[in-house]
């Protein structure tokens, strides 16, 4: 590990490099599998799915952007900078840009942009330009500047603590931003939210929108089935496996009301 340290009182930064080439083989949207540290309180078992923050720009480097939540993530927080720890990835299915984009909108909720930032990174390289919707509990956890990390965007931010993130005042923003013109939506982080766009998308067929799906899981690799979920599909219903088939999906699909 070769950084890692407080973002705000919420979110952690960490930094790990490795000898395999993992910026080469690693896309906006997949994940590893983090083995975090057991401590004399603290022993999470099962490894931990995290959306990749970063890559680069040694080939074997790779970051996460996380938030101290749960027994695995407060023994992850213990881990100090020149220890290793174990990883597995990348995992998953990642975002798909189209090479004939001109402009992509990206809708993030809390710590999904941390899966949205190689994404904002890869349509900046592309020369796109860049609408995002950042909703976060307060400005202070909203980090814009953490997730375009100096691409140009224009950034939309909504908050719980004016109530300027409730759904009834997003939806006429985002309306516009749609109606506006964009190739491509992309959204992680809020289950409200990607049900939003999904309905909002209905006049704009030709837009591609795809979701990043956050989700318990166990092994990470499609044999335990324990983040299994419904999509809809050709007027079906079809199960799918959000860390093989995943965790980006199109947002059409997406069924709302599951918790696994």
């Amino acid at each position: 590990m070769t950084a890692h340290q407080a973002v705000n009182a919420r979110y952690r930064y960490l930094r790990l490099q490795a000898e395999a080439d993992l910026a080469g083989s690693t896309r906006p949207g997949q994940f590893y599998q983090l083995r975090c540290p057991q401590t004399s309180v603290l022993q999470p078992f099962l490894l931990r799915p995290m959306s990749v923050y970063g890559t680069g720009p040694d080939a074997g480097t790779v970051e996460f952007l996380y938030a101290v939540a749960g027994t695995g993530t407060l023994a992850l927080a213990t881990l100090a900078e020149g220890q290793s720890m174990e990883i597995v990835g990348p995992l998953g299915q990642g975002f798909t840009l189209d090479a004939s984009a001109r402009r992509v909108l990206l809708v993030a909720r809390g710590v999904g942009l941390a899966t949205m930032a190689p994404l904002v990174r890869q349509a900046a390289q592309a020369g796109l330009a860049i609408d995002v919707l950042l909703s976060a509990r307060s400005p202070a956890d909203a980090m814009a500047d953490e997730l375009l990390r100096g691409a140009p965007a224009t950034v939309h931010a909504v908050f719980d603590s004016d109530g300027s993130s409730a759904v009834d005042r997003v939806e006429p923003l985002l309306a516009v931003l749609l109606a506006e013109g964009c190739d491509a939506v992309y959204t992680c982080g809020s289950e409200r939210l990607a049900l939003l766009l999904r309905r909002l998308l209905q006049p704009h067929p030709q837009v591609r929108a795809e979701v990043a799906l956050e989700q318990r899981m166990a092994c990470g690799m499609g044999v335990c089935l324990s983040c299994v979920r419904p999509f809809e599909r050709e007027g079906h219903v079809a199960l799918q496996r959000v860390c093989r088939e995943g965790p980006v999906f199109p947002l059409r699909e997406m069924l709302g009301g599951w918790h696994g």
